[in-house]
């Protein structure tokens, strides 16, 4: 079902009583690789509230959102902010080996989606434990979506999945289409980075210093086996093979995630939710739908979260099923 109008639900944050301000506490959970770190936050006074654990996108992206390569604003603790005056709780988590979660190691064998999943099964272990909830509802952003999507394989302990801004398609196909569309990479990085994505979508490591300097980041060795990883991996197929509520929900100004991304996400099997919020960009800010200005809004500390985002989650999360 596509809602391209969330009047309803922002009437419903509207109407909802005032509660007291969020608790803030902070979590360990006993990840494979070591001791994972995040933050709790419960609405004062709401019993029974469901449970959010948040898990961010890709790159140096801590637990509130913001990331060095230019998020500011830390757009993820507002959601959960915003989540909490609708009385939703949530968990905001650091990923295993950043920030407060570094003393988790991968190992040897480095990141891969299938390890990341495992830290957000330790995730929902903690969290039932903390909250004595009977399961956790899991939000992924971008590629934090394709990650709990992937958890949710095993069911256990999973109320259902809130997807947002998170690619329909393999991250091949779209790494491609956002290579190619920056019209600032002339042709010779274009074909270098198609020529690398086959590779490693092959199951074969390529060398990062065959590749232009600004590419060189997006193959380090470290990235690979998480690249190889995620690139194997079908989020439309995950959705499917999942049976829980799923809702999705796209920005319409999202220059990163298309639209025709959160279509294939909802289309995967019936009964999955599609919620498209006009004029928000992949930051869950308001912006052009325009890459510089949704660049700026990206870096903007004072930007506020668009407030139907909250409001979407809140109803869907706590809709009698």
């Amino acid at each position: 079902m596509i809602l391209r109008s969330l009047l309803a639900a922002l009437a419903l944050a509207v109407a909802s009583p005032a509660l007291a301000a969020p608790v803030e506490a902070e979590l360990t959970a006993h990840g494979p690789g070591g001791p994972l770190k995040g933050t709790l936050m419960t609405p004062e006074g709401a019993k029974d509230a469901p449970v959010v654990l948040i898990v961010p996108g890709s790159g140096p992206t801590d637990r509130n959102g913001d990331n060095a390569l230019g998020v500011a604003g830390s757009p993820l603790r507002r959601l959960a902010a915003d989540l909490a005056g609708l009385g939703v709780a949530s968990v905001r988590v650091d990923k295993r080996g950043q920030f407060g979660s570094a003393g988790a190691s991968f190992g040897d064998a480095g990141p891969t989606a299938e390890a990341y999943a495992a830290d957000v099964r330790a995730w929902i272990d903690e969290t039932r434990k903390r909250t004595g909830a009977r399961c956790i509802w899991l939000l992924g952003h971008s590629e934090g979506g394709l990650i709990v999507a992937l958890a949710a394989q095993k069911p256990d302990g999973v109320c259902g999945l809130v997807l947002v801004s998170t690619g329909g398609r393999k991250l091949g196909d779209i790494m491609r289409e956002q290579i190619r569309g920056n019209p600032a990479n002339p042709p010779f990085i274009v074909e270098q980075a198609e020529r690398g994505f086959a590779e490693l979508e092959a199951g074969r490591r390529v060398d990062p210093s065959e590749f232009h300097p600004g590419l060189q980041p997006l193959f380090a060795p470290a990235a690979q086996g998480l690249l190889m990883s995620e690139m194997a991996l079908d989020p439309a197929e995950l959705v499917r093979g999942f049976k829980g509520p799923v809702l999705v929900i796209q920005g319409g100004n999202d220059i990163q995630i298309r639209m025709s991304d959160a279509e294939r996400l909802s289309a995967a099997r019936p009964g999955v939710k599609l919620v498209v919020i006009e004029g928000m960009n992949h930051a869950f800010r308001t912006s052009p739908a325009e890459m510089m200005a949704t660049l700026a809004s990206y870096g903007d500390a004072t930007a506020a979260n668009v407030p139907t985002l909250a409001a979407a989650i809140a109803d869907f999360v706590k809709a009698k099923r």
